[in-house]
């Protein structure tokens, strides 16, 4: 039986180890942390009874990942809200996402017929689509025409692709999705995050995972126990010499740490990779606890799981433009969830949790609070008077609490061209490291962030192949 070492106990680690546990390997999860699951914790910052997601909240390309196939076995269970994600507007009505093409282009007025004509295909499509846009990008595709008709608007800036539509609403509320990449939109290949989590959120919603974003790494823990699978905590790996004995060692590190933990035993082009490894800008997170809601002007905005917070295109373009130059706006970008909308179990009474981080400069020290504060208060309101309770998690948190999140980029890296085109380092494979049976599965490889698990997924493939396992 092959014995396997994996480093890291996010999704993708955790997603690593359950493959590699069905193929039949012996495996161990070592994490550096007290507590398991990277960015899929869920915390009770406000007392017993309301649930807080650390980082990772909402799922659309979780639900049909093949890293979570089964985990309904173990007590993974999903929810919707009414409206999957909302983009209130200073003037006018906000725009609104629906899983329905049909629903969602209905809303858009004009821009309804250019909002089908960009997604209603790829959407319906979506499963077996999956399988090419879940992975490297470099590869020979399953649907090489799908994939075709699916890549061609991803390669364009943001900017670029949004000019298709011709009324603010449809304009703002695509750019604010592509803003889920923290990048500057202007960008080549800046549309591609924004169609990828449309594109499967339309086939699938935007979900919360019942009782929390945790419910997802239980689940993935259970599951791995259950087929013999250790998981190791307070225990810090420095250098490969500590797991020599392994037949395999995956990696759910950040390159540059994974540089400091191999050392000469990678290639000299990988090296220079990994040295070379960017990290893109930063969040601040606050957490409220609100009575009553949030009394949004607009009420659909108040059915919506998800809302986007930073008015018209122009605002999301030049906030992007100066977060990543390294400026606070005034009113920056803020992703708010409303989780509890889907999942009452959240909530305690007429007290819900509200989720809110803005896009920062990396490792801003300041405090962003009254500005996140001013952009929910902005579009809703009377807001002010509803905080009962709110919890900070700044840049220097986020990067305490999990060491890929270096300066508080809690995407494991800069999300730029080349990154989103090649991973981490130029090769047709971004899985592999170069050093004999070690492997990278961080989300600082394709197809990046999320509790998809879908890294891990992929690296675990590549090792039970090079093991000979199944």
């Amino acid at each position: 039986m092959a014995n396997v070492i994996v480093v890291g106990s996010g999704p993708n680690g955790l997603a690593a180890a359950l493959t590699l546990a069905r193929a039949g390997a012996d495996v161990t999860v070592l994490e550096a942390q007290d507590e398991i699951g990277g960015g899929t914790k869920t915390s009770q910052p406000f007392g017993d009874g309301i649930l807080v997601d650390h980082c990772a909240a909402i799922h659309p390309m979780a639900v049909r990942s093949p890293a979570l196939a089964g985990l309904e076995l173990h007590g993974l269970r999903w929810a919707w809200p009414d409206v999957d994600a909302a983009h209130p507007l200073d003037d006018g009505p906000a725009a609104l996402l629906h899983r329905s093409v049909e629903q969602t282009a209905a809303g858009l007025a004009a821009d309804g017929r250019r909002w089908r004509r960009l997604f209603d295909g790829p959407s319906r499509s979506y499963d077996r689509l999956a399988a090419d846009v879940l992975g490297p990008v470099l590869h020979l595709p399953r649907h090489p025409l799908l994939l075709g008709r699916f890549g061609a608007p991803t390669l364009l800036p943001a900017t670029t692709l949004s000019r298709a539509f011709r009324t603010e609403r449809a304009r703002a509320l695509f750019l604010g999705t592509a803003a889920h990449a923290m990048r500057p939109l202007t960008e080549m290949v800046s549309s591609a995050i924004g169609v990828g989590i449309l594109t499967a959120g339309h086939h699938d919603g935007w979900p919360v995972a019942v009782g929390g974003t945790r419910a997802i790494s239980d689940a993935m823990t259970a599951a791995l126990r259950g087929l013999g699978g250790r998981i190791e905590t307070g225990v810090t790996i420095t250098s490969l010499d500590q797991v020599e004995h392994a037949d395999a060692v995956l990696l759910n590190l950040s390159p540059r740490a994974a540089l400091e933990l191999c050392g000469d035993r990678l290639p000299a082009g990988t090296r220079r990779s990994y040295g070379r490894y960017r990290f893109g800008p930063a969040a601040f997170k606050v957490d409220f606890a609100v009575e009553g809601g949030i009394p949004w002007r607009d009420e659909g905005v108040g059915a919506a799981g998800t809302v986007h917070l930073s008015g018209g295109a122009e605002e999301i373009i030049a906030n992007e433009r100066a977060v990543a130059s390294g400026r606070l706006p005034e009113r920056p970008f803020v992703l708010l969830g409303q989780q509890y909308l889907a999942d009452p179990s959240r909530s305690r009474g007429d007290v819900h949790p509200i989720y809110a981080y803005a896009h920062v400069p990396a490792g801003y020290a300041g405090d962003a609070t009254a500005a996140i504060v001013a952009q929910i208060e902005r579009f809703a309101p009377g807001f002010r008077e509803r905080i009962v309770d709110q919890h900070v998690t700044s840049p220097a948190r986020f990067a305490a609490a999990n060491a890929n999140y270096v300066s508080g980029d809690i995407l494991t890296g800069s999300k730029t061209p080349g990154a989103l085109v090649l991973g981490p380092r130029p090769g047709r494979n971004p899985y592999r490291t170069g050093a004999r049976k070690v492997y990278l599965c961080s989300a600082a490889a394709p197809p990046g962030p999320g509790a998809h698990g879908m890294v891990g997924f992929r690296a675990a493939e590549l090792a039970i192949r090079d093991l000979r396992l199944g």
